[in-house]
């Protein structure tokens, strides 16, 4: 295979990766549409970004918990 026919399929499935991509998050957008009359969508994106940063830290996540018990206990909003 050639440099220009590598550099072309590259390009074809990057521009398919992207695609779907944008597919996809069009996806999520109509889901959040769907939803935000009947649940509070800025509680549900911060849960699901504090589910993933717990899930990164396996055994960390009680120390994580100590921690933020007393940083909020320091922070008054």
């Amino acid at each position: 295979m050639t440099t220009k026919e590598t550099v072309e399929e590259f390009i074809e499935k990057y521009l398919r990766i992207e695609s779907e991509k944008k597919c996809l998050y069009e996806d999520q957008k109509a889901l959040f549409d769907d939803y935000k009359e009947r649940l509070d969508l800025k509680a549900i994106k911060a849960a699901v970004r504090i589910a993933k940063i717990k899930a990164k830290l396996g055994d960390s996540e009680a120390e994580l918990d100590n921690i933020l018990d007393v940083v909020e206990s320091k922070i008054t909003v």
